[in-house]
C-alpha cells in the first residue's frame, strides 16, 4: 500500500505530486525521473521491508504499483522464477510474466492493485484491479500522460485548476458518491480497466471482470466455481474451503495486521477464519456510539471476540468526536463519499494506527452474497411491495445517469442484476473509496477479502435461493457461519448501521443552514431556500450538505479543515 504518481510521455517531474501523497506512504519517498518518464513512489512497507522499494526494474520492465499482489507466491513458484527473482516484493513476478506473455500477464494477477508498467517492448500500460479497491486517477494534459493515487496530487502541485463538475456535486446529494470525479478534466480508472499510453493519449483497452455475463467465462480463470448442482452441504463446504484460502493470503505481511470488528456476519465470518489461522490472538478493532437511541453493536463484537479469544479493542464514537473528524475526513476524502460511514472508520483508523499496519476487513459480504434488503425487495412482486434495487433521489437527470453506468448484462436473474449494479456503483465509488482514504490518511493498508477471484467465482453464480431465503440474504454464508461461529448469531435479526449524525446537527441545524446557504459550491447545486428548508425540516439531505460544504472550502477554496469547519458550523463551545 502506497502512493504513486507519475508523467508518461512529457517533460516534469512527478516530484511535485508525490509530496502531496506522503500520508499513503509514511516510510519513505522514491522518484526517478528519465526523459519523458517520471515516477514516483510513497511506500507504506509491507512484504521485503528492505527490498520492495519502488520502482521495480527487472526483465527490462519496471512498474511502480500501489497495493498488494496476493498471489505473487504461486506466481513465481508455478513460472519457476525462484532464481529469477532480485526481491520478495510481491510486484516483481509481474515483471517476469509480462517478459513471457505480454498484457495478458495482468489477467493472472489476484489482488487489489493500481499499477503503471512499462515493458521491455516499449509499451506503457496503466492498470487496476477487477473490484477497484484501489485508486488510480489520471489528466491528460500538454500531450502527456499524468497518474496519481488521488487527484489533490494533480492540484497541489499545481497541474490542475480546483473547478467542480456540477453533474457530480448534484450525484453525491442523490447518492452520497459521484459516478465520476468532482474536478473537472480528472479521470478515474474504470475497475479492471487496462489502459496504455500511446503517443501522450490514454487508449482504453477494456476491463477485466471478475463477475461474468451469462454464457462467458471471467477473464481469470478460478479454481473456485460453485459446483454446478451442488446441494446446501456441499456449498457450505466449498465455502469453507474458499474463504479461508483468501483470507490465508490476504494475511500475507511482513508487519502486523488485525480487523476491524462490528455487530455484522462479514467481519465474523473474516474474525473466525483469521482466528483459525493464527496460533497467537487476532487484533480486533470495534467501534461503538455514545449517543442516545444510537444502534450500538459492541455487544455483539465482543460476544464473537470471546468466542475467538480475539484481542479486542473497543474505541467510542460521540458527538465530539463528531465535529473533531468531520473536517479531517472531508479533507481526506479528496475524490468525496458523504456516506457517514466514513466517521467511524476514520476513528478506527486513528485507533488502530500503531498498533497494526494491515487491517482486514468484510466489504464485498453483501455485494457477493446477496445480503441488502434491497435485494430482497427486488424480488417481491409489486403487490407485495417489491420495487427495482436502486436508488431513490429527487434528481431524475441522476438517476438517468446511474442508470446508464450500471446497466447490467442480459442473462442474469433480478438478484444478479440487483448486485451488478451495486458491484459497478455502490461498491468502488463508496464502500472501497472510504475505506483507502480513511486508512490511508493514517497510513494503514485495508485488505478485503471477500473482493477476491476465488470469492466471487463462487458466489455470484450461486443460484439464488442459496443468497436469498425468505427474510434472509447471505444464506449460504449463515448457514457456513452457523457451525463455525454460533456466537456471531447469524440468524438474528439485524440492526442495521447508522451513525446519529442528525440528533448531532440538529441543535445548531438553522445556524448550519445560513452559513452554508451562501457557499458557492452549494449554490451551484441547491437554492438557499432549499437548503434552509433541508436543515428546518430535517431528513436525509442534512448531513450530505454539510459535508459538501466543509469539502468544498477544502478542496475548492483551499481553507484549513479547521478553517472550513468554523465556517460552516460557528465557534464549538
Amino acid at each position: 500500500m502506497c502512493g504513486i504518481a507519475g508523467v508518461l510521455h512529457g517533460p516534469g517531474s512527478a516530484r511535485p505530486m508525490i509530496e502531496a501523497l506522503t500520508h499513503r506512504g509514511p516510510n519513505g519517498v522514491r522518484v526517478e525521473d528519465h526523459e519523458g518518464l517520471s515516477f514516483a513512489h510513497a511506500r507504506l512497507s509491507i512484504i521485503d521491508l528492505e527490498g520492495g522499494w519502488q520502482p521495480l526494474h527487472a526483465a527490462g520492465s519496471t512498474v511502480i504499483g500501489n497495493g498488494e499482489v496476493y498471489n505473487y507466491v504461486e506466481l513465481a513458484a508455478t513460472f519457476g522464477l525462484k532464481d529469477v527473482l532480485a526481491t520478495g516484493s510481491d510486484f516483481e513476478p509481474l515483471l517476469h510474466l509480462y517478459e513471457k506473455e505480454g498484457p495478458a500477464a495482468f489477467q493472472r494477477l489476484r489482488g487489489m492493485y493500481a499499477l503503471c508498467l512499462v515493458g521491455g517492448d516499449g509499451r506503457t500500460w496503466l492498470v487496476r484491479d477487477p473490484f477497484g479497491i484501489k485508486p488510480l486517477y489520471v489528466l491528460e494534459k500538454d500531450d502527456a500522460v499524468l497518474f496519481a493515487s488521488e487527484p489533490r496530487a494533480f492540484l497541489e502541485a499545481g497541474l490542475l485548476a480546483p473547478e467542480m463538475e456540477p453533474e457530480a456535486a448534484a450525484e453525491l446529494l442523490a447518492f452520497n458518491y459521484t459516478l465520476s470525479p468532482i474536478f473537472r478534466g480528472v479521470h478515474r480508472l474504470e475497475p479492471g480497466e487496462i489502459a496504455e499510453v500511446v503517443e501522450g493519449r490514454l487508449v482504453r483497452q477494456g476491463r477485466r471482470r471478475l463477475i461474468s455475463e451469462p454464457g462467458h467465462a471471467p477473464s481469470a480463470a478460478s479454481r473456485s466455481p460453485s459446483p454446478a448442482g451442488a446441494g446446501e452441504e456441499q456449498l457450505v463446504r466449498r465455502l469453507d474451503a474458499v474463504l479461508e484460502d483468501s483470507v490465508r493470503v490476504h494475511q500475507r505481511s511482513d508487519v502486523p495486521y488485525g480487523l476491524f470488528l462490528s455487530g455484522g456476519i462479514d467481519s465474523a465470518a473474516v474474525a473466525t477464519l483469521m482466528s483459525r489461522l493464527n496460533a497467537r490472538p487476532v487484533t480486533a478493532f470495534t467501534c461503538g456510539f455514545d449517543a442516545p437511541g444510537a444502534r450500538d453493536e459492541r455487544a455483539q463484537a465482543e460476544r464473537v471476540a470471546k468466542a475467538l479469544n480475539l484481542d479486542w479493542r473497543e474505541t467510542r464514537f460521540g458527538e465530539e468526536d463528531f465535529w473533531r473528524i468531520l473536517p479531517d475526513v472531508a479533507w481526506a476524502m479528496d475524490d468525496p463519499t458523504a456516506d457517514y460511514a466514513t466517521l467511524p472508520t476514520y476513528k478506527l483508523a486513528e485507533a488502530a494506527k500503531g498498533t497494526l499496519t494491515v487491517v482486514l476487513t468484510g466489504e464485498g459480504g453483501d455485494e457477493l452474497f446477496g445480503g441488502y434488503g434491497r435485494y430482497r425487495r427486488a424480488l417481491r412482486p409489486a403487490w407485495l411491495g417489491g420495487r427495482a434495487a436502486e436508488p431513490r433521489p429527487a434528481d431524475a437527470a441522476a438517476l438517468d445517469r446511474w442508470r446508464a453506468a450500471a446497466a447490467p448484462p442480459k442473462g442474469l436473474t433480478r438478484l444478479q442484476q440487483a448486485q451488478w449494479r451495486d458491484i459497478e456503483t455502490w461498491l468502488p465509488n463508496d464502500l472501497l473509496l472510504k475505506l483507502d482514504r480513511c486508512l490511508m490518511a493514517h497510513g494503514l493498508e485495508g485488505r478485503t477479502p471477500f473482493l477476491d477471484p476465488e470469492v466471487a467465482a463462487f458466489a455470484f453464480p450461486l443460484p439464488d435461493r442459496f443468497k436469498v431465503r425468505g427474510r434472509y440474504g447471505k444464506w449460504i454464508l449463515r448457514k457456513w457461519l452457523e457451525g463455525v461461529c454460533p456466537a456471531a448469531e447469524p440468524w438474528a435479526r439485524k440492526q442495521g448501521f447508522t451513525v446519529p449524525v442528525d440528533a448531532w446537527i440538529a441543535p445548531r441545524a438553522a445556524d448550519i443552514a445560513e452559513r452554508i446557504c451562501g457557499l458557492e459550491a452549494v449554490r451551484r447545486v441547491r437554492p438557499a431556500d432549499a437548503v434552509k428548508a433541508s436543515f428546518e425540516t430535517g431528513g436525509a439531505e442534512r448531513w450530505p450538505l454539510l459535508f459538501f460544504a466543509v469539502w468544498s472550502l477544502i478542496h475548492l477554496e483551499k481553507a484549513s479543515p479547521s478553517e472550513a469547519l468554523k465556517a460552516c458550523v460557528g465557534e464549538l463551545g
